[in-house]
This record gives structure tokens, sequence and C-alpha cells, in this order.
């Protein structure tokens, strides 16, 4: 099959070319439980990135001489190809979702649902992913799709889409009508979270970003209230909240001194959950104990949550923005995500 393999990191990305498009060895059928998946899409997310620059090397790869070469791609969905004996009510053809982390589903947390915090492989991270023809999962990963969604359209949802549902299912089991969400950065995660809180609950939605081209994706997503990023944003959250900052504040930035800025977004009491990552979350303690924020990280969704997610999805009260590239033009897509250019999502297609 042809695949985009990673061979080398690169610190700065400067390099010309950070992946090879070349052939690669088919994925087969090791264990029972296994399920190939033939690729119908694949998403192209800022992780690729961080894994490219070697954000994660120290602790994916900490001698830089184990993990690579590696296939990226975590966010994938396509067509059932082949199944292990052990599979049941799968067949070839079936249009699928997977789910990202892939554990032996025996552990503890795994019992409880909680697979990300399971032992186990991240494909695309700390294994081949879908960034090919072709990927090997198990059936504990494979979410069916209803017949009303396609492969292409969706593939980002499995991690991009179920990390911004998570974070916004968490916000809405406290929002109340009335109340207000601020979410920081409308772009391909934050516009899939604003629909969530839309679809689920009756808080004001207010969207702080930098481009007028973001803002504008999150008012046509169901924003409320717009605030351009320019300096003045927590004056102008405070001033649309009457001085009390939000009940909820959620960032899908975290980075150049957004985390600052949404702490202080963050009402009394409130809470502040952290998605983007990128900087240190600084705040003395006294100031947390004598305004009780809470501070909530977000890492990527569940199983059953994935599961929910797809039927917002099929009642079209989520709606993701993508642009599609051929497999062959990987680097050009990570190229046009990295310059700020993607509106919404990429995907490629094999």
């Amino acid at each position: 099959m042809k695949a985009q393999i990673l061979h080398n990191y690169d610190d700065d990305l400067k390099a010309s070319r950070w992946l090879n498009y070349e052939d690669y060895p088919d994925p087969v059928l090791t264990k029972p439980s296994d399920v190939i998946v033939r690729i119908g899409g694949a998403g192209v997310c800022r992780t690729d990135l961080h894994v490219i620059e070697g954000i994660w090397r120290p602790h994916l790869d900490p001698t830089g001489d184990k993990l690579l070469p590696l296939i990226l791609g975590h966010e994938n969905a396509g067509w059932v190809e082949e199944v292990g004996s052990h599979v049941e009510g799968l067949k070839k053809g079936d249009p699928v979702i997977v789910y990202p982390k892939t554990s032996k589903g025996t552990s503890l947390a795994s019992r409880r649902g909680q697979d990300m915090h399971a032992d186990g492989t991240f494909p695309g991270l700390d294994a081949n992913g879908g960034y090919a023809e072709a990927l090997v999962t198990t059936a504990r990963n494979i979410v069916a799709l209803p017949k009303t969604l396609e492969p292409r359209d969706v593939a980002p949802y499995s991690v991009a889409g179920l990390t911004a549902y998570r974070a916004a299912k968490k916000a809405t089991r406290h929002l109340l009508p009335g109340e207000y969400c601020v979410v920081i950065g409308a772009g391909g995660l934050g516009h899939i979270a604003i629909q969530v809180l839309r679809a689920m609950c009756a808080s004001e939605i207010i969207v702080v970003d930098t481009s007028d081209v973001a803002l504008q994706l999150a008012e046509e997503c169901g924003a409320d209230h717009l605030i351009k990023a320019d300096g003045g944003e927590i004056e102008a959250v405070l001033s649309q909240t009457k001085g009390k900052g939000a009940e909820a504040v959620i960032d899908f930035v975290g980075t150049n001194g957004t985390t600052s800025k949404g702490l202080a977004m963050t009402r009394n009491a409130g809470s502040f959950y952290l998605v983007g990552y990128g900087e240190d979350v600084q705040i003395p303690a006294l100031d947390l104990i004598a305004c009780e924020k809470n501070i909530i990280g977000n890492l990527v969704g569940t199983w059953a949550e994935l599961t929910e997610l797809m039927e917002l999805a099929n009642r079209g009260m989520v709606n993701l923005e993508t642009h599609e590239f051929k497999l062959k033009d990987a680097n050009v897509a990570l190229r046009s995500l990295h310059h700020g250019k993607i509106k919404g999502r990429a995907v490629l297609i094999p």
C-alpha cells in the first residue's frame, strides 16, 4: 500500500518536506479480534505537527531511535476490509470510524470506559496510523457509521471532534440558561465545540479568536457573541458577562497567553477547561483558593462519547467544516495547517 511516512524529526518545522510518500507493507491480521480498515479519510491535526517537531518525543521516543519510521494519522474513518476470526457484527464494506486509543480492554480504566487512560498504543503517535491506504485496529475500537455519514466527511471527529465534544459535554453538565460559556479559538476543534454547546445546553456562547475568518465560522456554528482577540478581549468578555466572567471557559489554544486570559475570563467558582497546549498555566495558589476556580484538563473522549457524537452528526446537529487533500499531498496539507490556512479541518483521501 501507499503511505506517508515520517523518517526524521524536524524541531523547527523548517524542512521542505516532512513525510515521504512511499510503498509500505499492507497491514495484516495478527489477533482474532483485529480489524483492517480501508481508509476513506484521515484527519490532519496540529498534533501531527507536534509529533514531527518532536514535542512528544520525550514521552514516546526518549532515545529518538525506536519510534521512527512512523505512519502518522490518528483521526481515521473508512470501510471494513477484513476481520479476525473472533469478530462478530462487522463485515467487509461496513462504514466505520476508528476510536483512536487501542487497549487490551482488561484494565480497570478500560472496564470503566476510560481507554484513553489505559495501557496501549495510539496509532499515529506511537504506532502506525492512517496516513495510508489501510490501517489495522481492533473490533473494540470500531464505531459503526450510520448511512447518512461518509467516512471522508467524519474522520476528524475521531480525535478532534471527540476531544471538543468531551470538553463541551463537561461544561454542559453545569451550564444553565442565562449563563455564559466562552470558547477561545474557533478553529478545527472550537467550531465543533460551539455546535455541541448549542445542541446540548441553553447558555450564551461567547467566542474569542484572532481571526475574522474563524469568527465568521463561529457565527455560522451558532455563537451568540463574537470577540476579536486584539488585546482587549478580557475586558470585552467581562463587559458581556456583567463584570463577573463566564461560568465556563474552554481554551482550545493553550498558548500565547490564552491560559492566563482564559482564567481572567472565568468567574469565581467557574470552570476553566484546557484543551490546547503549549504554555504553562500560571496562577498563585492564594488566588486559586480565594476564587475557587476549577482548572480541568481534557484529553480525547471515550468510545461511548464518540458514539454520542456520531448521533449528533447523524441528526445534523453538528457539522464538520473540511478541506480535502489527496494522500500524496500530505505535506501540502500539513504546511497549510502550520501557516493557518485551513478553515475547519483538513482530511487526506487515499
